[in-house]
């Protein structure tokens, strides 16, 4: 059996000092489409290695009047919706210099589905792992932070998918590891992950594979923050790390001594609602609009995650099946 090591961050000074793995200097960069201002969480990482892309490629985004006439009426009365976002790394999400401003591929989607539907957008940023929970409870109409579909969230959740992402591996480049393409490929080694997500899912509900192949266990060492992943891959006490496709393939591109392994599998990614939301119609037709009108391929090309295109939007679809070893 595997066994599983939660562990929290020390407060603002053991953040800091895992961003600065992935931090080059704080550059000063200008505001991208899409991005709202947020008040960052205590410690959170400033502007990341390298430019992010400040093409503004939502501002010309006109109302799409069929999608917004499916909108509740209580919703285009008040003329708002609110949102939490969790603010990981970049291409998904990230903050700006400033430590305010919220910028990338969630964001972009969110103020063009936006301006599609003719609302104004009020963000919060919010933890990863409260932000279904507080969907549940009617905190927040929509949630974003590369919420995967799965099985076991569709029973609670209702999602409008925009983009395909899924599950990767990375390791330090001294790591003999060159694929994961077996989750027994990780007996022995101690695998990061962040809280709440579908890679503490995959690991925790493998975790009997390597008992059975007469291997010794992967121990799950489980982070809050993403930045605090990285820091235990540098320092040794994890030796691979579990994340998003895209967020692992930029991430590698910013730190010395780490490389990217493999795609291990996809999923679909979307907003996130309360299940049974009068939303979810509104917001795919507005997602399917921006795929009409050219501004999708705009917002996937300025964040250079053009193989994450969908072909339409979908509401709550079924998972896609995981690989079987």
């Amino acid at each position: 059996m595997s066994t599983r090591t939660r562990t929290g961050t020390a407060g603002t000074v053991r953040t800091t000092l895992a961003f600065a793995l992935i931090t080059a200097a704080a550059l000063t960069l200008t505001a991208c489409g899409g991005g709202e201002p947020a008040t960052a969480p205590a410690g959170a990482a400033g502007a990341p290695k390298g430019a992010l892309p400040t093409e503004d490629v939502v501002a010309a985004v006109g109302r799409n009047e069929a999608a917004a006439k499916l909108l509740p009426a209580d919703v285009r009365q008040r003329g708002t919706f609110t949102i939490a976002s969790a603010v990981a790394t970049p291409p998904g999400s990230a903050y700006l210099a400033d430590g305010r401003t919220v910028v990338g591929v969630d964001a972009d989607f969110a103020g063009a589905v936006a301006k599609a539907l003719g609302l104004e957008l009020k963000r919060e940023v919010v933890g990863f792992e409260a932000i279904l929970p507080a969907l549940g409870s009617g905190k927040y109409d929509v949630g974003t932070g590369n919420f995967g579909v799965t099985e076991e969230r569709r029973k609670t959740i209702d999602f409008v998918t925009y983009v395909n992402d899924g599950q990767g591996f990375a390791a330090r480049s001294d790591s003999p590891l060159k694929a994961v393409t077996d989750l027994t490929q990780l007996c022995g080694l101690k695998v990061a992950v962040n809280a709440g997500t579908t890679f503490e899912r995959t690991l925790e509900q493998n975790k009997g594979r390597c008992a059975q192949a007469g291997k010794q266990p992967y121990t799950v060492n489980v982070y809050s923050e993403t930045g605090a992943i990285w820091m235990s891959l540098q320092q040794g006490r994890s030796d691979v790390v579990m994340n998003t496709i895209n967020g692992l393939r930029y991430a590698v591109t910013q730190q010395k001594n780490v490389k990217f392994l493999n795609e291990y599998r996809r999923l679909d990614v979307g907003f996130a609602f309360k299940k049974g939301t009068p939303l979810a119609p509104a917001f795919q037709a507005a997602v399917n609009g921006l795929k009409a009108d050219g501004t999708y391929d705009r917002i996937l090309k300025k964040w250079g995650v053009t193989a994450s295109g969908i072909e339409r939007s979908q509401i709550s679809p079924p998972e896609i099946p995981a690989p079987t070893k």
